[in-house]
C-alpha cells in the first residue's frame, strides 16, 4: 500500500501537478508574495521532466494573459510565474507603459496591473515557439524585458497556474 502511495504521489507531482509557492511580488495584485497555487502540468501537453529524461508533446497552444509557471530562460534551475503576453510571430512594443502587439493603435487590455506602469521598451519580435511573458506588477518584476534570453519556449514551460490555495482559494484567469 505505501509503494502504491509513493507512486501514484510521484506521478501527480512529476506528471499532473505542480505545487508552488510565490517569493516575489512580481504578479501582485493576482498572486501575493507567500501564496501558494496549483499549476496543471499537462495544460498545453505533455512536457516534463521525469528522472532525468525529457518528454514534450505539445497539443494546445498557450494563449495571451495566461499565468504559466515555466523555467527561467537565464537558468533553468529556477522556476518563474509570469503572464503570457507575445505569442509566436509577433511584435510586441511597450509605449508609455502599455503593451502593444503587432503596431497597433490600440494597447492591450492590461486591467490586471497593479499600478499605472511606466517606460518604453521593444520592440521584441517573438521567434516561433517562444513566448514573451511580464508580471502583472510590471514596476517590481523581472521579466522579458530584462532577461538575458529574452522569450520562453515551449520547451521551458512547466504548467499553467490554475488555482491558489493559500491563503484562500482563487481561480487564476
Amino acid at each position: 500500500m505505501i509503494i502504491i502511495v509513493v507512486v501514484v504521489v510521484l506521478i501527480a507531482n512529476n506528471v499532473v501537478l505542480i505545487n508552488a509557492k510565490i517569493p516575489s511580488e512580481s504578479m501582485e495584485n493576482t498572486i501575493m508574495t507567500g501564496d501558494r497555487i496549483f499549476g496543471f502540468r499537462m495544460a498545453y501537453g505533455i512536457n516534463f521532466d521525469f528522472f532525468g529524461k525529457h518528454i514534450s508533446k505539445k497539443m494546445k497552444d498557450p494563449e495571451r494573459f495566461d499565468i504559466i509557471i515555466f523555467k527561467y530562460p537565464d537558468d533553468e534551475s529556477q522556476l518563474f510565474i509570469k503572464r503570457l503576453i507575445g505569442l509566436p510571430g509577433e511584435t510586441v512594443e511597450i509605449r508609455d507603459g502599455k503593451v502593444y502587439i503587432d503596431g497597433s493603435d490600440q494597447p492591450l487590455d492590461d486591467s490586471f496591473v497593479r499600478e499605472t506602469p511606466t517606460g518604453n521598451y521593444g520592440p521584441y519580435k517573438v521567434p516561433e515557439n517562444c513566448y514573451f511573458m511580464l508580471g502583472d506588477n510590471r514596476e517590481n518584476s523581472r521579466d522579458s524585458r530584462f532577461w538575458d534570453n529574452t522569450y520562453v519556449t515551449f520547451d521551458e514551460i512547466v504548467g499553467k497556474a490554475v488555482i491558489r490555495y493559500f491563503p484562500s482559494i482563487k481561480l487564476l484567469d
